[in-house]
């Protein structure tokens, strides 16, 4: 056996394959495949990386740099945005490069990068921005770092209504081969429709390491026969709204659905036709089904031996239903396995309206009554136990799911002891936080974001805060108000010059 010389550099070696990287570094990798797939068609593009950092996509900055060296060379620019918003404007600055003839570059591909309360802070450039359309030989994804569980945001956060509301595809993967395969399915999709395309993240898919196949050349994307309007879909020196927004409802929403038939961005995974219980999940629940699945102790074997099959969602928005109808043909009954507020559910009880056959459709609602919550998260033991009761109710009773039930019904059962101990969160030791959001006796203090957040839960008379870039505004309209005449603000040095300046501008203005 010959021994392999093995580095961590190989990740950004696309000569390297399989290689082990985590979802932030997949971001860096799928920058440098783009650049090599366009070289390989003859196109001389360029790359371009830009956003503000937030958790999940907290190291996205750092990876970025790492790999400068790795990215110069293939003319990808990576330079962090002073906020979301006007990193979101450069990208669209860079989608503009070649139209008047001024271009070093056939394109530029971007890269947006920034968590949930970014992406809502960044609507109107988005709007802006997608509507005036994409580059050729160009293109955008934004990656959207969401919280579901607010574990490190001061509000749970979902991503994909606010880029819908701006008209721009969503594609969530289920993990860090994915990111990969859907990012570079996203830019030959943003460059055919002249759409700007959303990257769903959360941590269960982005902060994880994995050994993925990262031969750039691996896939392959076909152009659907779509009837073009004059001049094409993509960005125009010479425009206007009006003329923009129709093309943006009258081609581009369906060239994005043409797309994703043609390129099978969707398909049916377990099972086979003739099944009569379909199981419908995108992205980190699609993982939550598969495990709930194995729970119950069903296989595909065992799936296709009780009627059961499953969809795998790639593109979360707009779901393109040509392949879905034909996926849920003679079934009489969907679950759709999806967190949060219901996306894919509406979508699919919109495409099968017409011709429902009788075929019912369960995910945020199951028999008028609550099924997958809206609030919070789901989890693999909740849906197991869930739809191990739809498949009990449909008659597809098996000893194995009686027997996962169980199991699982005993340990919950397990789980209910009460907490004896209880620590929370505290400054580290030696950081100024300790002394810094201590007040005077008989003043109080407002939060924001950053650590110095956990001072309302300490001994600090701190108590509220505001979103990023809000510090201290809110005082504005109370104090007039107020029979307190002064109150202090803590605001972290990571929000002053972004955004955090501008609130503190107000106050003295006021």
């Amino acid at each position: 056996m010959s021994k392999q010389n093995i580095s961590l550099n190989d990740r950004y070696d696309l000569a390297k394959s399989p290689i082990l990287l985590n979802g932030t570094q997949a971001l860096v990798r799928l920058m440098l495949m783009q650049k090599t797939r366009d070289k390989a068609i003859g196109l001389n593009t360029a790359g371009y990386v830009t956003g503000y950092r937030g958790s999940p996509l907290g190291s996205v900055d750092m990876q970025m740099s790492r790999a400068r060296k790795f990215l110069t060379a293939s003319d990808i620019t990576f330079q962090p945005g002073l906020n979301e918003d006007l990193a979101a404007t450069a990208l669209w600055g860079a989608q503009q490069a070649e139209l008047r003839g001024e271009g070093k570059f056939d394109g530029v591909f971007g890269l947006w990068y920034g968590k949930g309360p970014g992406v809502d802070r960044s609507g109107d450039v988005m709007r802006h921005a997608n509507m005036a359309g994409t580059s050729t030989n160009g293109g955008v994804l934004m990656a959207m770092g969401d919280d579901h569980t607010g574990e490190s945001s001061t509000v749970l956060h979902q991503s994909e209504f606010a880029v819908i509301d701006a008209y721009m595809p969503v594609i969530s993967p289920a993990g860090v081969q994915e990111i990969i395969d859907y990012g570079l399915y996203g830019y030959a999709l943003s460059r055919f429709a002249g759409l700007w395309v959303g990257l769903k993240t959360m941590k269960d898919t982005i902060e994880v390491t994995s050994v993925v196949d990262g031969n750039p050349h691996r896939l392959s994307f076909s152009t659907p026969e779509f009837s073009m309007p004059d001049e094409g879909l993509n960005i125009r020196l010479v425009d206007d709204r009006i003329e923009q927004e129709a093309r943006l409802i009258d081609y581009k929403r369906f060239a994005a659905q043409a797309f994703a038939l043609e390129n099978k961005i969707d398909k049916r995974v377990w099972g086979k036709a003739g099944a009569k219980i379909g199981f419908v999940a995108a992205g980190k629940n699609w993982l939550d089904l598969t495990h709930a699945l194995s729970l119950l102790n069903i296989n595909n074997q065992e799936a296709k031996r009780l009627g059961i099959t499953t969809y795998k969602v790639g593109q979360t928005w707009p779901l393109e239903t040509k392949g879905f109808s034909e996926w849920a043909e003679g079934l009489n009954l969907i679950v759709v396995v999806e967190e949060k507020r219901k996306l894919i559910e509406l979508q699919i009880k919109e495409a099968i309206f017409d011709n429902r056959q009788g075929c019912r459709v369960y995910g945020g609602t199951c028999q008028g009554g609550e099924f997958f919550s809206a609030k919070w998260m789901l989890d693999p033991v909740e849906i197991a136990l869930k739809i191990g009761r739809v498949l009990i109710d449909e008659g597809r009773s098996t000893d194995g799911i009686k027997a996962g039930m169980a199991s699982l019904n005993a340990a919950l059962q397990l789980d209910n002891a009460e907490e004896i101990v209880e620590r929370l969160p505290y400054f580290c030791s030696g950081c100024p936080h300790n002394s810094s959001t201590k007040v005077p006796d008989g003043s109080r203090a407002y939060a924001g974001i950053g650590c110095h957040f956990m001072a309302q839960w300490m001994d600090r008379e701190t108590l509220g805060y505001t979103q990023m870039g809000g510090e201290g505004a809110n005082w504005i309209g109370e104090a007039p108000f107020s029979n307190r005449t002064h109150v202090f603000q803590n605001i972290g040095d990571g929000t002053y010059n972004p955004s955090g300046v501008q609130a503190i501008r107000a106050a003295l203005a006021a």
